[in-house]
Parts: structure tokens; C-alpha cells; sequence
């Protein structure tokens, strides 16, 4: 969709990733900071913006750069290549300007509009990506999360991969705008040097780091505004994360932190919000459609496949279908959302019996998604990428337990040759901190462990492709036997 389909004024101001343009006084700022900008750059620009998420011709926009001259396609490339890097086009994992091979040009980036007032500026200044439309089943954790803003100045939302962390922090993003100066949101998940994340705050907010030591010229940036900085995806980059995040909170005095992360940061005063996965409905006979709607999963899971134009409707026969398809998923959004692709095109049914053979359903997903969110398996990938090895041994180990098991059941099954209990107990550990693994305590005052059945499922095929199922499987059948004559002796 094009900037003029959605009926954008052309004297109003445009926005994408940290700039705003001003089209009534043909200015580019970012930051507050006029970015110098040759005139043949800026009508390139402005008809880029103008049919944004669309292909333009090499002769329409050498017609509105040079329209009284006839001018070859060489300069064309040279104020394109000015302007891209006059946009720092590819940096940090920023892309602005797409070449389409023998057609033209696309500028691919989310735009959005705002209306500059008489001095020209704009209130809430942000380079947040667009939202989805309507969340479901989070509208009390996003109020409570503005609340805490209040008086809290770093908020960690954390939870297992997939839950919609990133979905609640932009909800928050949007809703909080009109408090903060400026909201920015920064994607750690495309960084994997822990030395960059200094790099991609500051490209995010539009700092010009040419002549400056990026750390500095980030805190003199920020002591004198009141900003709210998303970063998104802390978890693989959790130290450096955590020391940059103390380092703003102790030499600033109005900026507000909201982390998304599988792991806290542990940093003094965070305030750790835990993203539970969606609600679903018990395992009951005689529940109704309605009934089921009542619950956030099963009502996502049936609004997906409606977006989908299926026209599907949603009787009571198949009511307790969704409902179990929604508990196999453990209420996790994404998981939720890409099942329910597929029951569009061929029913519930159909969907609940694919979910007995792995994780072959979820590896479908949404091409256009951050390649973590692609899929349930590339977001398990993730993780698993980021775990230590002897906390991925113990995973794809403890994936034997069909439910929930005591950490005595996890060192029998865990321990071998190379691994002994310390190890294992860590591992544990580590895993619960990381939201790989759930843990209640029991009426008897002893820690239960479970994986949820998506990971498990996911782990139970790196097990199969370790070569350990055999071993690991006996160790289990001796940790089971022991259990059964432990209950007979009490009993």
C-alpha cells in the first residue's frame, strides 16, 4: 500500500525508522538533526515514500528528480547511492531502498505519517514497526505495564520463545507515546557481536557517530530527554544487554527501559514481568463454542483463521477440537496462530491428527516475520543455538519425562561419563531462568519440572538425532521402576 492510498496528505510529515521528512520544508531530521540532502536526493526520496512498499520505474523517478532534462541512468545510481548512504541504507541490519532488477526501485521499510506542528516538530517521535491491529488476550498485562512505567525505569518482559513479548512491548510502545518525547524500539535479535549493541541503540535513535565514542554521545543524547527504549530479543546478548541498561539507568534521569527477553538481565531495580502463555480451557466434556471463546487461546486461534477469509464457523462439535489443539500448543501464541493457518485451508480435524507427528506443522509460518518468529522450530532453533552444551545435552535428556519429573529424575536420566550432577543441577537451573522449562512446587513442598509439549516434541528430535535415545531410554525405564516400588513400599 502505497503513502497515497492510505490518503496521506502531501504537506504532511513522513516517518520511517529514526527520520522524519517534512515534505512542506523538504527537511530530513533524525534525532532533531537536519541531514543534509541534495535536492536530486530528495525528489528520489519523496517518490520513493510516496508509493511506498511499491515498484517505481527508473524513468518515473528520473522524471520527477530531472524533469526538464534528459539525463542517463548513471545519474540516477549516484544520488541513489547518496542517499542511501546518507540514510546509513544496511547498516545494523537497517534496509531502506530495495533494487528490483529491471523494473526499479522500492522503498521497503514501514512508513507512517504525523502532522508537524507550527515550529515544525512533532510529538512522540518514534521508529516503532507497525502493530498488529487487534491483540488478543493481553490488553491487562499492556495496562499494567503502563502503569509500572510510572515508577519503574526498567521493566523486563520475560517469557518462553513465541508467548508475544514483542507483540506486548510495541502495544506499550504505542499506547505510552504521548508520555515520552520519543520511543524507540531497537531489534537485538539481528545482532550477534555483543560489541554492536552499542551501535544498534544509536542507529535506532539516529545518532551520527562519525566523530564521537558512541557510549558517550548515547548518554549525552539521552540525560536530558524523557525517552522509552524497547530492546527486543536480549537474551543471547544477556551481559552486554545488562551492562548498558545499568550504565543508562545510573547517568540518566528520564529514560524508561522495556526489555523482551527469555532470561532477566539482573540488574538492580528491574522489574521482571512474566509473560504467562495464553489461557486455555480444562479438559472437559460438553464445552460449547461459546464457552470456548471465552478463553484468550482458542478465541485467537478462531480470529486468525477468520483474518484468513476462510468463513469458517465454529461449531459446538468441533469445540473441544480447538480447545485441544490449543493445550497441545501450551496457549503459545505463535504456535496458535501458525496451526491455525493450517486449519484454514483444511480443517480442525485435520489439524489436531498433524499435530501427532511433530514439529512438521509448525514449520510453516509467515515469510514476512523476523526470521525468529517465522516458525515455532526456528523460534525453538534460537534458543537451542544459544544454550551451552552441556544445557542442550540435559535438554534433549530430560525430553524423555512425559510430564512433570523432580530434579532426582533429571540426574538419573542426565548423569554419565563426562556429566555429573553439579553440572546437571545448573543446567536445570539455567534452563528455568532461560524459559525452556516450567517448574511448580508440589502439595509436599518439592520442585516439579516440565518441558511444554512444543519444546519437548523439539527436543525429543535432537535426542533421536544424538544417538543417546537408547541409553537415555533405559535410564528412564530404571528411574520408573525405582518409582513404582518406592510407592508400593509406602503403600
Amino acid at each position: 500500500m502505497s503513502v497515497q492510498q492510505i490518503g496521506l496528505p502531501r504537506a504532511a510529515g513522513l516517518r520511517f525508522g529514526p527520520f522524519e521528512l517534512n515534505t512542506a520544508e523538504r527537511s530530513l531530521k533524525k534525532a532533531n538533526q537536519v541531514i543534509p540532502l541534495g535536492g536530486r536526493a530528495y525528489d528520489i526520496l519523496i517518490a520513493l515514500l510516496e508509493n511506498a512498499g511499491e515498484v517505481v520505474g527508473k524513468a518515473e523517478l528520473i522524471a520527477k528528480a530531472w524533469p526538464d532534462t534528459t539525463v542517463e541512468d548513471g545519474s540516477l545510481r549516484v544520488h541513489l547511492s547518496a542517499l542511501r548512504k546518507a540514510l546509513g541504507d544496511g547498516r545494523f541490519g537497517n534496509k531502506y531502498i530495495a533494487s528490483i532488477q529491471g523494473h526499479g526501485y522500492s522503498f521497503i521499510a514501514p512508513v507512517s505519517r504525523f502532522q508537524p506542528d507550527k515550529n515544525g516538530e512533532s510529538a512522540g517521535l518514534s521508529n516503532l514497526p507497525p502493530a498488529l491491529d487487534r491483540m488478543v488476550g493481553r490488553d491487562d498485562v499492556v495496562r499494567e505495564i503502563q502503569s509500572r512505567l510510572r515508577k519503574e525505569r526498567l521493566i523486563t518482559i520475560l517469557g518462553t520463545g513465541g508467548t508475544g513479548k514483542t507483540t506486548v512491548a510495541l502495544a506499550v510502545g504505542y499506547s505510552v507515546l504521548v508520555h515520552f518525547t520519543a520511543v524507540f524500539f531497537v531489534d537485538l535479535s539481528t545482532i550477534s557481536d555483543k560489541e554492536k549493541v552499542i551501535g544498534a541503540i544509536t542507529s535506532a535513535i539516529g545518532l551520527d557517530l562519525r566523530f564521537a565514542d558512541p557510549r558517550e554521545a548515547l548518554l549525552d543524547f539521552l540525560r536530558s530527554r524523557r525517552v522509552l527504549i524497547i530492546l527486543d530479543g536480549c537474551e543471547h546478548l544477556i551481559e552486554k544487554t545488562a551492562e548498558i541498561a545499568e550504565d543508562i539507568l545510573r547517568k540518566t534521569f528520564s529514560v524508561h527501559l522495556l526489555t523482551t527477553s527469555r532470561e532477566s538481565l539482573g540488574v538492580a531495580g528491574e522489574y521482571v514481568l512474566h509473560l504467562p502463555p495464553l489461557e486455555c480451557p480444562p479438559d472437559q466434556p460438553g464445552l460449547t463454542a461459546s464457552e470456548l471463546l471465552a478463553y484468550p487461546a482458542p478465541r485467537l486461534f478462531v480470529e486468525r483463521i477468520s483474518a484468513r477469509g476462510s468463513g469458517v464457523s465454529l461449531t459446538d462439535d468441533e469445540a473441544a477440537v480447538v480447545a485441544e489443539i490449543c493445550r497441545k500448543l501450551d496457549g503459545i501464541a505463535l504456535a496458535i496462530e501458525l496451526a491455525a493457518g493450517r486449519a484454514a485451508n483444511f480443517g480442525v480435524r485435520s489439524t489436531l491428527a498433524k499435530l501427532g507427528s511433530g514439529l512438521d506443522l509448525l514449520k510453516f509460518g509467515r515469510r514476512t516475520a523476523n526470521p525468529r518468529h517465522q516458525s515455532l522450530k526456528a523460534t525453538l532453533d534460537w534458543s537451542h543455538d544459544h544454550l551451552s552444551e552441556v544445557e542442550r545435552i540435559v535438554l534433549r535428556r530430560v525430553a524423555i519425562f512425559n510430564g512433570h519429573f523432580t530434579l532426582e529424575a533429571a540426574l538419573a536420566v542426565g548423569k554419565d561419563g563426562k556429566i555429573g550432577e553439579p553440572e546437571i543441577e545448573g543446567a536445570v537451573e539455567n534452563l528455568v531462568n532461560k524459559s525452556l522449562m516450567g517448574v511448580r512446587v508440589s502439595s509436599r513442598g518439592t520442585p516439579l519440572y516440565r518441558l511444554p509439549d512444543t519444546t519437548r516434541c523439539y527436543a525429543l528430535e535432537k535426542l533421536a538425532a544424538s544417538g543417546e535415545q537408547e541409553s537415555v531410554a533405559a535410564r528412564h525405564a530404571y528411574v520408573s521402576t525405582q518409582s513404582v516400588r518406592s510407592v508400593v513400599r509406602i503403600g
